[in-house]
């Protein structure tokens, strides 16, 4: 896989370089509320225009379906790049259409532009080869060179991130090296003892990377919504919390490995639970209790960890090596139920660890509940590459970098 730094030495003046960044970033109406995907892909961009390359910008941002829609557009995560390099950056309306053609011709030695959401053209994230590789072929169209450096779509067989990178020369920027290299700590070169925390609503989303990391991991903490179907799996009533009752067998199998194995498995002892989930936007107050985990009353919801469970998972962090954490605890938006995730947050700040912040809602809660980014080993940009790469899989768009 070539790195940037060849690609540097290269020289890239006045070449059209493709960055296919991930600047898919939560807005409130056209203001971002992280900007962390955006400050992440900066230094790459930041150092290709240095160098007089002309920088053209693309990503996805949601889910728009497959055609222009004004919700979802890249022009405020285009404002906010320009603020961060301190030069301006030229935005253009479309893909691939006359605006995108028009706004890279003008490009001169160092400029940088984006170009629209990528997903608002159906060839992106099409299943059908040729459809996906006729809008890769448009998007050629705009570039020399090829960098990927959008680690959080690097899972995804996308035009952009699969199909393009073949048809021009291309290269790793500085994130996705980053990214990679941190990964690899995770799996290949681990310092032990190694815990993983992993939490989130759906344990069926977890189920890959527990199966994996059951052969890595000397202890597995779980918390969350998915924890419920765990507790559940024990024989525990768990009222009307999140449950997938389709994966209490798998979740059964998982236990008796770990044992089998040696790999410590924690569940929370205690929860807050509420009989009703509680208003995120007005942020009013709910009615929390704590429970022990296995009394909760038939009509609550567990809704975070309780403080004995926070206690536990705190002193099952604190001799770690290697920490890496996927997955919120609880419903961290609201006050009430987020002492869970800052208590797993504020276990990495105060352990002498390799800490890593697995992307995703993760990241997103360091940077709600006010933690210093860098008190964390590394925080990355992609919670779903992240445990794909955890998972053992192939990702198309790092398959796609190297030569």
């Amino acid at each position: 896989m070539k790195t940037i730094d060849e690609l540097l030495d290269e020289g890239v003046a006045g070449k059209r370089v493709f960055v296919r960044a991930d600047l898919n970033v939560p807005l409130d109406g056209t203001t971002i509320t992280d900007d962390g995907r955006i400050r992440a892909v900066q230094p790459t961009i930041a150092r290709l225009a240095a160098a007089g390359a002309r920088v053209v910008v693309a990503s996805h941002l949601g889910r728009p379906k497959g055609a222009p829609d004004p919700a979802f557009s890249l022009a405020p995560a285009a404002a906010r790049l320009g603020e961060l390099l301190g030069a301006e950056v030229a935005f253009a309306t479309d893909t691939v259409g006359e605006s995108a053609r028009s706004t890279v011709a003008a490009l001169t030695d160092g400029q940088v532009a984006v170009i629209e959401n990528l997903r608002f053209n159906a060839g992106e994230t099409s299943k059908d080869d040729a459809e996906r590789g006729a809008f890769a072929d448009q998007l050629a169209e705009l570039a020399d060179v090829y960098v990927g450096d959008g680690f959080g779509a690097v899972h995804r067989k996308h035009a952009s991130v699969f199909d393009l990178p073949a048809r021009l020369p291309h290269a790793a920027g500085s994130l996705i090296a980053t990214e990679v290299g941190v990964l690899k700590k995770l799996t290949e070169d681990v310092t032990r003892p190694y815990a993983v925390v992993l939490g989130g609503s759906k344990v069926s989303d977890k189920l890959g990377v527990i199966d994996h990391l059951l052969e890595k991991a000397d202890r597995i903490l779980i918390g969350g919504g998915m924890a419920y179907t765990f507790l559940k799996a024990k024989g525990y009533e768990v009222g009307s919390s999140l449950l997938q009752e389709d994966q209490i067998p798998a979740v059964l199998e998982y236990l008796k490995r770990a044992e089998e194995k040696g790999v410590e498995f924690v569940l929370p002892v205690d929860v807050v639970v509420s009989e009703k989930f509680p208003d995120l936007k007005a942020k009013t107050p709910g009615n929390p209790t704590t429970v022990a985990a296995d009394a909760i009353p038939a009509g609550a919801m567990g809704l975070d960890n309780g403080p004995e469970t926070n206690k536990l998972y705190a002193s099952k962090l604190a001799d770690a090596a290697t920490v890496f954490w996927n997955g919120p605890m609880g419903v961290f938006e609201h006050p009430d139920y987020a002492e869970g995730t800052k208590a797993v947050a504020q276990a990495l700040v105060d352990s002498e660890a390799f800490t890593v912040v697995g992307g995703g809602d993760s990241a997103a809660a360091v940077r709600i509940l006010g933690f210093d980014e860098n008190a964390f080993g590394h925080i990355s940009t992609g919670g779903g590459a992240s445990l794909e790469y955890l998972e053992g899989k192939t990702l198309p768009g790092l398959a796609a970098l190297e030569d």
